[in-house]
């Protein structure tokens, strides 16, 4: 017989009901009202996981031997054209009251007076600083002379800052290939001395240039244009650029001018011998050939 229980007072209460919980599964605990001066803990956000890695984009810089060559030449002729067709032009935009300007030369053969780049140090080399603010306080000749030697030391840190990674070799074929063409500052001068000479200009490029230009009568091409006198100057011939490889005009060399896009070539980038241009009465290069089929 179990024990006896007294009940004392009244009935008994009921009995506290008892949480049950599943196998695995821990019973919440009741929640308790949070006191006013309690802070809660807060806790920090995980870190965002590191962006992945992707390609580096692929660089337009020049990387071959005759890529730099192009670019050499294309900056070249730019910079000829600014120092001398197109001086005044340039003389202009070297205004000494505007900030420090620079001159550059473009790949596309172009030239441009603009500011220097923002980003320190430079994506790539700089040419000279603040040319602008010795123009008024030299001889206008004596100013452009200095122009011209910063911009050939500029031309050859520029070819040999993309020919970093070239071998021995290849550096010597690039500086080879760039010693053929006189400098700057050369072409600056002598392009001075033919001016001041009275017809002392020699003509007989026209004919090595394009033998069918010269049997008809024609130039088209702004850039080789021929002087309304009947003179041609072989400095403007020095800025074209074949069509084909972005080679320099060279006098000893046959020349083809397109009568559709109006570009130079050399004969044997597009297969054109002289005796063949004499046959032929208006040449279409491989370009403009296809356009038209």
């Amino acid at each position: 017989m179990g024990p006896m229980v007294l009940s004392l007072g009244g009935p008994r209460p009921p009995p506290r009901p008892r949480l049950k919980s599943r196998p695995g599964v821990r019973a919440p605990r009741p929640e308790t009202p949070s006191l006013p001066n309690r802070r809660r803990r807060r806790h920090r956000p995980a870190p965002p996981s590191p962006p992945m890695e992707t390609a580096a984009p692929v660089s337009s810089s020049p990387r071959t031997v005759s890529e730099i060559y192009r670019d050499y030449s294309a900056r070249r002729a730019g910079l000829i054209r600014a120092l001398t067709s197109d001086v005044d032009e340039f003389y202009a935009f070297c205004d000494p009251e505007k900030e420090n300007l620079c001159l550059y030369g473009l790949p596309n053969g172009s030239w441009e007076v603009a500011l220097p780049a923002e980003e320190v140090p430079p994506e790539m080399p700089e040419p000279a600083l603040g040319i602008n603010f010795a123009r008024d306080g030299m001889k206008r000749r004596d100013w452009l002379s200095l122009v011209a030697v910063h911009s050939d030391a500029w031309l050859v840190s520029v070819a040999y800052f993309y020919a970093a990674r070239l071998n021995g070799n290849d550096r010597k074929r690039l500086f080879n290939m760039i010693n053929d063409h006189p400098s700057v500052y050369e072409s600056m001068v002598d392009r001075k001395q033919r001016e001041n000479k009275s017809g002392g200009v020699d003509n007989s490029g026209k004919s090595r240039h394009s033998t069918k230009r010269s049997s008809d009568g024609k130039m088209k091409n702004s850039r080789s244009a021929v002087v309304e006198d009947g003179l041609e100057d072989d400095e403007e011939h020095s800025e074209t650029l074949c069509g084909t490889c972005s080679g320099l005009y060279n006098s000893n060399e046959f020349w083809i001018g397109c009568d559709s896009c109006e570009r130079w070539f050399h004969g044997k980038c597009v297969r054109i011998t002289p005796a063949k241009a004499d046959q032929i009465k208006q040449y279409k290069c491989p370009d403009c050939s296809k356009k038209s089929r």
